[in-house]
């Protein structure tokens, strides 16, 4: 009789510890073609430096799943450990949210292959990027064109350095735009606080104005409160001096 309620308490402790495993807001589910061993890690920036959620190990399939908590919409990391390896193409950034997200990559090509699936957010994240890139792609072409007319010993600096300014006014409103557009998803914040910083204060005030109660209640909407008033309150002290 005895052996039987070690038994049981046993198979209990077993259920209850497989539970709490399974609990939390997010499920992250994926497959990593190539990859049959090894081992990954959900991360997340904290105080500036990277912290682990998650530890997945794989041994002998490619697929994997993670379970945590998150307080609100954040950038997650998802980490693929080759052992050893030169590789750096080996930390994915996706937008996470509360619910399911399904991650599908390869190890060959971990970072161009990836495919997020489940979020708004990293949905409306990779959209901007891909326009972003496009400014970027425009500017390495600018860069090109001076080394070129210096090579050819003429002076276009003058002329590029405008093409350049005009360029980069028009990807801070491109992306002032955009967060303003999605104001009601915390990608809106996060661009704010990421790319447009240090723009002029009007832009960043209409788009904190116009976050939706639950974005502004998120961590990246916190943050890009505090960020503004702060900026704020640094601006007025300088103008006083």
């Amino acid at each position: 009789m005895y052996k039987v309620i070690i038994a049981a308490l046993s198979l209990s402790l077993l259920v209850a510890c497989g539970e709490e495993k399974e609990k939390g807001n997010l499920e992250i589910t994926g497959n990593i073609k190539g990859l049959k061993k090894g081992k990954l890690y959900i991360q997340k920036v904290e105080d500036t430096t990277l912290v682990a959620l998650d530890s997945i190990i794989l041994n002998g399939q490619s697929s994997f799943k993670s379970n945590i908590n998150i307080d609100s919409p954040e950038m997650l990391y998802l980490y693929v450990d080759r052992g050893v390896t030169n590789s750096i193409d080996n930390n994915l950034l996706f937008f996470a949210e509360p619910g399911k997200i399904n991650i599908d990559t390869d190890l060959e090509f971990f970072l161009a292959n990836a495919k997020v699936t489940g979020s708004k957010n990293n949905d409306l994240y990779t959209d901007y990027k891909n326009i972003i890139s496009k400014f970027n792609d425009q500017q390495l072409e600018y860069v090109k064109d001076e080394l070129m007319a210096l090579k050819n010993k003429k002076d276009i600096s003058a002329e590029n350095s405008k093409k350049q300014d005009a360029l980069l006014k028009r990807r801070y409103l491109y992306a002032a735009n955009y967060a303003l557009t999605h104001a009601d998803k915390e990608v809106a914040p996060y661009i704010a606080l990421t790319d447009i910083y240090d723009m002029n204060i009007k832009y960043l005030d209409t788009i904190q104005k116009s976050m939706s109660p639950e974005v502004a209640k998120s961590k990246y909407g916190q943050k890009f409160t505090k960020f503004l008033k702060d900026r704020k309150v640094n601006e007025a002290t300088e103008t006083k001096k």
